[in-house]
């Protein structure tokens, strides 16, 4: 083996062992950075524990160890309880970020109806109903409203009756002619004339009725 080529092993190996004394340097500042950070925790949950116990006394706070034991058992114990609920809460949240899309959408729908109604005077009715309610609230006893409980069928069949269609037409041609009569230029009718009048087919129609109206609503 020629001096050149042991030269050049002795070479490869003294590379070698510089990358394994760095390996190992690496190393040892790693577990140096560890046990300070492990010193330092300790230093520092030192303090929260003293701190604590020093609350805990200042507020007359006493631990029952055997409790937190207790409590702690529980708690592993439940651990699989507690992630079924993480899981449920990361569902809802799943849940919510699927609806929101849909709420607004409902939101933006109710406002423009609102405003609708607002141009529509619905707000203006209810207000003014709101009124008319007050009025009678205000104008009415409770024995008249239980009266009116009291005969709310004979009003409702009365109503009813009124609402038919021969019925809203006699009213309306009432209404009709009595609009068209001229009521400060009415002629005065001796009764010579009244007696002629009788006699014409519109008051013999009008009598017929008048008295037909009577027997029925006496029987």
């Amino acid at each position: 083996m020629s001096e050149v080529n042991v030269q050049t092993q002795i070479n490869e190996i003294n590379q070698k062992l510089d990358l394994l004394l760095d390996y190992v340097n690496q190393q040892r500042l790693k577990a140096d950075v560890v046990e300070d950070l492990v010193a330092d925790l300790a230093i520092v949950g030192k303090d929260v524990y003293d701190s604590t116990v020093t609350e805990l006394e200042n507020q007359s706070v006493e631990i029952d160890p055997d409790s937190v034991k207790i409590f702690l058992i529980r708690l592993l114990k439940n651990v699989e309880n507690f992630s079924q609920l993480l899981e449920f809460f990361e569902s809802m949240n799943d849940l919510l970020r699927d609806v929101r899309p849909i709420a607004n959408e409902v939101l933006i729908d109710i406002t423009k109806k609102m405003n609708e109604f607002e141009k529509k005077g619905y707000f203006d009715f209810i207000k003014a109903s709101a009124e008319i309610i007050d009025n009678v609230v205000s104008h009415y006893t409770v024995e008249d409203v239980k009266m009116l409980a009291d005969n709310v069928v004979v009003i409702m069949e009365t109503v009813k009756g009124i609402t038919q269609p021969d019925m809203l037409s006699a009213i309306n041609n009432a209404t009709a002619v009595f609009k068209n009569m001229e009521m400060d230029n009415v002629p005065e009718i001796s009764l010579m004339k009244a007696m002629r009048e009788m006699r014409s087919p519109e008051m013999k129609k009008g009598l017929g009725f008048i008295i037909t109206f009577l027997k029925n609503l006496n029987k």
